[in-house]
């Protein structure tokens, strides 16, 4: 079965590349709205609708929805949405406001760290030597693109520090649920969970009539992003469906590489100085793709898809 997990290596991949689109666009649709809250609202809701869409017209290609078995599924896929699709991003993109964004951005690449910590134990995933060795690179090429650390947190950082470890719980808690769903399923669930959650919080802070008062700028960097964070959504959990929950988040740390080339085509930002960071992260995903390719299959799950 290794081509489900060679299978899950490339959408792994894919959804880095996305990631790095994501970054580098989202910094800009955020100060189009001037909220965070009511613009990853906004965002959400139409990745939400996005994924129904493609469930909707894509049966035959395999984009299908499973039905939960049991109370103990429907909970879970509640739990996606609220620690997975709707407080992590309130609280992610708040903190992008107060927090630098180097140290954000650090902060949350060590995602992989924190899931790693918590795949072991409770999903029984195995570690290498290359495990170990592509980590510490993408770790130490992280540092070294945002020009060091500090272990001073602000309320800003705080947050995000909140959100990846919401996140890292998520990954953990969708990993057993794929075994028994589709990747289809958690995802349209923790979007379209997530949005009723945010929409909720935008009517009780009264801002509910700002999301039907878009001006039309804001309104094109919704549905750009909005539409990014669905196939951000369902790549992501189509290759956690088929790899190890530490495979995929160590392979989701590379985005950085595309936003860094983004910076500089866009805003003549200068690579040299990065580079030998840039090649780091580069070497740990080139060690951690090969392990992958490699290895056979731990887990083979007929609801991959």
């Amino acid at each position: 079965m290794t081509s489900n997990r060679r299978t899950g290596l490339l959408l792994a991949l894919s959804t880095a590349v996305i990631s790095g689109f994501a970054v580098f666009l989202n910094g800009y649709g955020v100060r189009a709205f001037g909220s965070a809250s009511l613009y990853t609202t906004a965002k959400n809701v139409v990745a939400a609708v996005v994924l129904l869409v493609v469930v909707g017209l894509g049966r035959r290609a395999g984009a299908r929805l499973t039905r939960p078995v049991g109370s103990r599924q429907w909970l879970t896929l509640g739990v996606i949405g609220v620690i997975g699709g709707s407080v992590p991003f309130l609280l992610f993109f708040e903190g992008l406001a107060r927090a630098s964004s180097g140290q954000s951005a650090f902060i949350h690449k060590t995602l992989v760290v924190w899931v790693a910590a918590l795949a072991v134990p409770l999903l029984g995933e195995r570690l290498s030597a290359a495990h170990v060795v592509a980590i510490v690179l993408l770790v130490v090429g992280q540092i070294g693109l945002i020009g060091g650390i500090t272990t001073a947190l602000g309320s800003g950082e705080l947050m995000i520090l909140g959100a990846t470890l919401m996140w890292a719980v998520e990954v953990v808690i969708a990993k057993r649920l794929l075994r028994g769903v589709s990747s289809w399923t958690v995802g349209v669930a923790r979007m379209s969970i997530g949005s009723v959650v945010l929409i909720a919080w935008a009517v009780v802070r009264g801002q509910a009539g700002a999301l039907v008062s878009m001006t039309g700028t804001q309104w094109a960097w919704v549905l750009l992003t909005g539409v990014i964070l669905a196939a951000y959504v369902g790549t992501w959990f189509s290759a956690l469906a088929r790899a190890q929950a530490v495979d995929v988040t160590a392979v989701l740390v590379l985005g950085a590489i595309v936003t860094a080339a983004l910076g500089a085509a866009v805003q003549g930002a200068a690579l040299g100085p990065q580079l030998v960071w840039l090649l780091a992260l580069l070497v740990g995903g080139a060690v951690l793709s090969w392990h992958m390719w490699q290895s056979r299959d731990l887990v083979a799950d007929a609801t991959a898809a």
